[in-house]
């Protein structure tokens, strides 16, 4: 089979190459996957660069998220178990885990679902506890972890303010559903939010970006607001002034999503329920930019590494843009 392979790390369009393998073979608890689609995470280029939490030996497949075919011909939703990753025509991944693709998604949509979509809901959700009539400030909009953020949001009843760069990813943002666009190129983040907020600020702030654009998030935090900490997209991490949280009361919350696979497995599968059931009904849809052939796969890995997309990437090894 084809698939992309890492031998040294790197940035992604330098050190991945498409080479002929050997489809992998499963171990225990694990059943092989035919890859119909397999979206690209920010994480598929930490991996490339050794940056990633999780570090598999080299050689190394990227691609943390997949739609796939079961052998009895069932659509599912899948993170294939490295070192053997999505941006190959096969995987195995843990049967445990498998979820049923949502028949309102195609094959693109439906890889572009879990990992995305599930950090957005546990963020809002099970952390932040986002009410219907907050407001929600959500940082880097018209990325691929943003853009399902300010759709679930908006599903909940939120008005969601959005924080791009730059005047195309303001567009994708306010089509994607933004009740405000702030662009941080040209408009002053912490007073666009203060006055779109008659002063109080934003309720709960998604960031997953760090850097600056938190600096600013604790600028323009309501009282009791929450700071929901899902990533890094900067290459900067901040440090936290945990004084400035006591006195302006707020509070600042991690979410590590990988952990509820290990910790509370049920929660994650309650949660594809709830996704599935927005999905049916319209309210959220992954906004798939681009489906490249796989031989564009490193090339694509690389713009998302440079944050010059908008939405997800999705590879689909056929080739073929369905």
């Amino acid at each position: 089979m084809q698939a992309w392979r890492v031998h040294r790390n790197g940035e992604p369009g330098e050190v991945m190459r498409l080479e002929e393998v050997e489809r992998p073979v499963p171990g225990e608890g694990q059943v092989p996957l035919l890859v119909r689609a397999a979206n690209i995470n920010f994480p598929d280029a930490l991996l490339c660069r050794g940056q990633y939490q999780v570090r598999p030996p080299l050689p190394f497949t990227p691609g943390v998220e997949i739609c796939g075919e079961t052998e009895d011909g069932r659509r599912v939703i899948a993170t294939p178990a490295l070192p053997h990753g999505g941006l190959a025509e096969y995987v195995v991944a843990d049967a445990a885990a498998l979820l049923p693709a949502p028949e309102a998604l195609d094959d693109a949509e439906a890889a572009a679902l879990h990992i995305g979509y599930q950090t957005g809901w546990f963020g809002l959700h099970r952390r932040a506890r986002l009410q219907p009539g907050e407001t929600l400030l959500v940082h880097a909009a018209a990325g691929g972890v943003g853009s399902a953020a300010v759709q679930l949001g908006k599903a909940a009843g939120a008005t969601v303010i959005g924080v791009v760069g730059g005047p195309d990813k303001a567009r994708v943002a306010r089509e994607l559903g933004c009740d405000l666009v702030i662009d941080r190129r040209a408009d002053e983040i912490v007073g666009a939010v203060k006055e779109a907020t008659g002063g109080r600020g934003a309720d709960v702030v998604y960031d997953p970006v760090g850097g600056d654009a938190f600096a600013k998030s604790t600028k323009c935090v309501a009282f009791e607001g929450r700071i929901v900490v899902v990533g890094f997209a900067s290459g900067a991490i901040p440090t936290a002034a945990l004084n400035h949280a006591l006195v302006k009361n707020y509070s600042i919350m991690g979410l590590h999503w990988g952990l509820y696979n290990t910790k509370d497995p049920a929660a994650v599968a309650g949660c594809h329920r709830e996704l599935t059931a927005l999905a049916a009904r319209g309210a959220i849809k992954p906004l798939i930019s681009e489906r490249v052939p796989m031989k564009d796969a490193a090339d694509a890995v690389q713009r998302v590494a440079d944050g010059i997309t908008t939405g997800r990437v999705v590879v689909l090894p056929e080739g073929d843009a369905r």
